[in-house]
């Protein structure tokens, strides 16, 4: 190509030739002729990854009508919790302060919608990627592994909410691309580390994770940049645990595991199996496993039987009390729990999309038609009230027709249904059996996604949104079990 620019090009020694590239007329010319290259290249490359530009520029334009129809952004009950820690810097006992952090990043622009905005470019950015992680498959895999993220309306939706999850998503995505990469350094390991720990930050099930990419290091024997891999991880994640004992007297990142694994356990808890000692006893619930409600009413529902204890429920000798309860009951019924871990894990993978754990949660994740009732709980109330100062106004979510109708069809017809998810997970491994072929990679994000399903069904209860971040590293991992022997692009 340079050869055919130079003839295109005349030189001084020729007839005619145009004035030196110092003179004004000439560095036009010069700026021009650059401009129509690079114009040209990218011309070229969108020609050659045509499908997935096409696919990437409906899904900006999903994002589009979701920013339009929905504005500034929709709300969750976690939203206000993360404001007020903007406004009052502290850590959280249910949440780790990341979200928080990021929130304050964007404070400057004084829009939840230009939050709105960022996490929808994070969401872009998840699918490109996927799609240059996935380089040496097929070009039509890798374009089909980057469509769920893209396009699935619950994933637009969730990136719409002001929740921990799109942010969480992204950062783990971008560990999990860097950390298979063919070539590593220590400027890579350092930035797979320190992304692992924000999303740590995050959100608390990150911490399995960095075990996860540290013993991929040490699977490729790259037993230096593991230790400069956790260094980057633990040393941010230790700082953050030493705010939260000052503030606390505590040890973690959050002070309430205890409560939510005994919220966990109550979906088979005997106390009749159990035993448990006197002062153990009055977090026994009398009903029946079969009749008690989901998980979280044990976390925030006023007559149960941990809401009930003095305090309040996420104190130290709450926490603790409920912790050890839900150990025993692991320790006396543990196939009672491996079973129920299966049982809420199964609602991962159904065709459809059945209402849990209440119509309450549940509406939040759909696209709605009129504007959100305003926050019942005080914490909330002070959020909405601090979040009128982030926003400079009112902060209510005004939803706008025609795009908020179209958006609402839409989500009615474009979802990953679980059951693909399931077979998307199923393929790699199977896939290995039968190729018998040498390749590892694809299980970094193979285990992660496998993770990022299984612990929450295992320490909290199944959510939807806890499903989305784990989606496109499924597909990637997917992606690069098919890979084909083309080279790199």
């Amino acid at each position: 190509m340079s050869e055919e620019l130079g003839a295109a090009v005349p030189t001084s020694e020729e007839p005619g030739a145009a004035a030196p590239a110092a003179e004004g007329p000439g560095l036009g010319e010069s700026a021009t002729e650059k401009a129509a290259a690079v114009l040209s290249i990218g011309v070229r490359v969108a020609k050659q990854h045509r499908w997935f530009v096409g696919l990437f520029a409906a899904g900006a334009v999903l994002r589009l009508l979701a920013m339009l129809g929905f504005r500034p952004a929709l709300w969750f009950p976690d939203s206000y919790t993360y404001i007020v820690t903007v406004f009052r810097p502290r850590p959280d006992l249910v949440r780790p302060a990341g979200y928080s952090m990021f929130l304050k990043l964007l404070e400057p622009f004084g829009s939840f919608g230009a939050v709105a905005a960022v996490q929808h470019l994070m969401g872009l950015a998840v699918g490109v990627m996927i799609y240059l992680a996935a380089r040496r498959a097929r070009p039509w895999i890798r374009t089909l592994a980057t469509a769920p993220v893209l396009l699935d309306a619950y994933q637009i939706e969730l990136e719409h909410l002001l929740v921990s999850d799109t942010l969480f998503m992204f950062l783990v995505t971008a560990a999990v691309v860097l950390a298979i990469r063919d070539r590593m350094t220590w400027r890579t390991a350092t930035a797979v580390g320190l992304l692992l720990a924000a999303a740590t930050l995050t959100r608390t099930i990150g911490q399995p994770l960095v075990v996860l990419l540290a013993c991929w290091f040490l699977i490729r024997r790259q037993i230096a940049l593991t230790g400069v891999l956790l260094a980057a991880a633990l040393v941010p994640v230790m700082a953050y645990m030493g705010w939260f004992y000052a503030t606390y007297d505590r040890v973690g990142l959050v002070g309430a595991n205890g409560v939510f694994l005994y919220a966990r356990t109550q979906s088979f808890a005997d106390c009749q199996k159990m035993d448990p000692p006197p002062d153990l006893r009055v977090l026994c619930d009398p009903r029946p496993p079969d009749r008690r409600p989901p998980s979280q009413e044990y976390v925030w529902a006023q007559d149960t039987p941990l809401v009930r204890l003095p305090g309040i429920t996420f104190s130290r000798a709450n926490d603790a009390l409920a912790g050890r309860f839900a150990l025993l009951a692991i320790r006396s019924q543990p196939l009672d729990y491996a079973a129920s871990i299966a049982s809420e894990l199964a609602r991962t993978f159904t065709w459809g999309r059945p209402v849990y754990p209440d119509q309450e949660i549940y509406d939040y994740y759909e696209f709605p038609s009129r504007e959100p009732s305003p926050p019942g709980r005080h914490a909330a109330q002070l959020g909405a009230e601090l979040a009128e100062r982030y926003e400079g106004g009112p902060i209510a979510t005004r939803v706008v027709e025609p795009y908020a109708g179209w958006l609402r069809a839409y989500q009615d017809v474009a979802r990953l249904p679980g059951t693909v998810l399931l077979l998307v997970l199923l393929a790699p491994p199977v896939l290995s059996v039968i190729r018998r072929r040498p390749e590892l990679e694809w299980i970094v994000p193979w285990s992660t996604a496998v993770a990022l399903l299984v612990v929450p069904a295992a320490v909290a209860e199944f959510d939807y949104r806890y499903v989305l971040p784990a989606v496109p590293l499924a597909c990637l991992a997917l992606a690069l079990r098919t890979r084909s022997d083309l080279p790199k692009q």
